[in-house]
């Protein structure tokens, strides 16, 4: 995520940190290079104007070149601008309305309204306990009307059927009359995209506002468009009254521009960032966490949010007290380990967290083969018959061939996983009546925290 800006700033954060005393002259140096830094990842320019004159007054104020240690001081300074150019802090959505809350879902074709509307509906169910239904007023694209019926689906939340043959004003209306029939608590509105700016879509838009009168409107914008976000943000402001901006596709290879350019562009806060293209790929966007992420400091509070939402307490739990009782970690028990990190957002997702020198050199490792390695182990042991699982001192010669071949892999991957599997059992019976057998507990005890 932002690699370009965030290789850049974290090199200029190790300077600052070695500067002795700081000066006009170096801090001058120092902005020179945060201002092409920010030119390179596509922030626009009266962002990077705005932003360069704020670090430069603070920078040169008695504060910092009074501190014992002002480079950290500098690097706290950049960090608390690049925070305040995105909002800084967190902005939720707001439901503080007589249901149905109506949300309305604005951007360009491409921007991924539709799958963040229902990724939006999965966390209003899951995060605010909401009945939520979905609306799509695009009828220009038929599959826009089938696709939003499909996630919506997996999200778990009603869809509201629309047709091609119908008005987008109507067809919003007639689902909002649904909604407040049948105690809905939020409605979430998807509207037609172009693949660019035009004059009917904005009328059209407009149209909708002016007829459900939203109480959130929401532009949605692929934060890897760059440069471009911002004349499209431009845009969608001069049209509608945003209350806020969620970022698609924070997790590609952008250059970081978007998220810290709508912001200054709109007026109006990020309040989610699309992380991954699961439903459930959508966090609540925090400026200060983004921030240290572009600084290379990591956002090791999202990583454990991640890892525990990825887990399992309850068959944490229940391991913790196998083991602890004597029981034997067996074959069962290492894929329950192994499904729940493929399930916390894959390897890359978890290294984008964390600190750049970590980061570096866990990029020595090759992701994709990593991760096909997890696929491997869990094909080989879906392979198995239940009792080699029980009982793996069973897996002799014949069986690992038969093993291989039902897995699609060469015997000497079986054996590979069976020898890790081994190290981990023995680990495991290290850990028998520890500290990380009482924190497994702790961890299954917060579940409902």
């Amino acid at each position: 995520m932002a690699s370009a800006l965030t290789d850049k700033l974290t090199r200029l954060v190790k300077e600052l940190r070695g500067q002795a005393r700081i000066t006009e002259s170096n801090v001058s140096d120092m902005l020179r290079e945060v201002r092409m830094a920010l030119l390179e990842a596509d922030v626009a320019l009266p962002v990077v104007r705005d932003f360069i004159a704020r670090v430069k007054d603070k920078a040169l104020g008695q504060d910092v070149l009074g501190s014992l240690s002002p480079g950290e001081a500098l690097v706290a300074i950049v960090n608390q601008e690049l925070a305040a150019t995105m909002g800084d802090g967190v902005a939720d959505i707001n439901l503080a309305v007589v249901p149905p809350a109506v949300i309305l879902m604005a951007g360009l074709q491409g921007a991924g309204k539709t799958t963040t509307a229902a990724k939006l509906a999965k966390h209003l169910i899951e995060k605010r306990g909401k009945k939520v239904l979905t609306v799509s007023a695009d009828v220009y694209r038929p599959a826009a009307i089938e696709q939003l019926k499909q996630v919506t689906a997996q999200a778990g939340a009603q869809w509201f059927e629309s047709n091609s043959d119908q008005k987008p004003v109507d067809i919003a209306l007639a689902a909002l009359d649904y909604a407040r029939k049948h105690y809905f608590d939020v409605l979430l509105v998807d509207t037609a995209g172009r693949l660019a700016i035009d004059e009917a879509l904005m009328r059209e838009i407009s149209d909708l506002h002016t007829a459900l009168q939203p109480i959130e409107t929401l532009f949605v914008v692929d934060a890897m468009q760059g440069q471009d976000a911002v004349n499209t943000a431009k845009a969608f402001k001069e049209a509608l009254p945003l209350t806020g901006i969620i970022l698609t596709k924070l997790d590609g290879d952008s250059r970081g521009g978007a998220a810290l350019s709508v912001r200054h562009v709109t007026g109006v806060p990020i309040k989610f960032a699309g992380i991954s293209e699961k439903i459930d790929g959508l966090e609540i966007f925090d400026a200060n966490r983004h921030a240290g992420r572009i600084l290379g400091m990591g956002d090791i509070l999202a990583l454990v949010e991640q890892v525990t939402a990825g887990m399992d307490m309850a068959a944490s739990l229940k391991l913790a007290n196998k083991v602890k009782s004597g029981g034997t970690f067996d074959l069962n028990d290492f894929l329950d380990q192994i499904q729940q990190v493929s399930q916390m957002g894959g390897l890359s997702s978890i290294m984008d967290k964390l600190p750049a020198a970590m980061a570096a050199q866990a990029s020595q490792m090759d992701m994709g083969k990593a991760e096909k390695d997890i696929k491997h182990k869990i094909g080989i042991i879906h392979s198995m018959t239940p009792l080699e699982r029980r009982k793996p001192e069973l897996i002799k010669a014949t069986r690992k061939r038969r093993i291989a071949a039902g897995a699609g892999v060469l015997v000497q991957d079986v054996n590979r996983m069976l020898k890790e599997f081994e190290q981990v059992q023995g680990l495991m019976k290290k850990m028998k009546g520890s500290g990380m057998m009482k924190m497994m507990k702790r961890l299954g005890g917060m579940k409902g925290i």
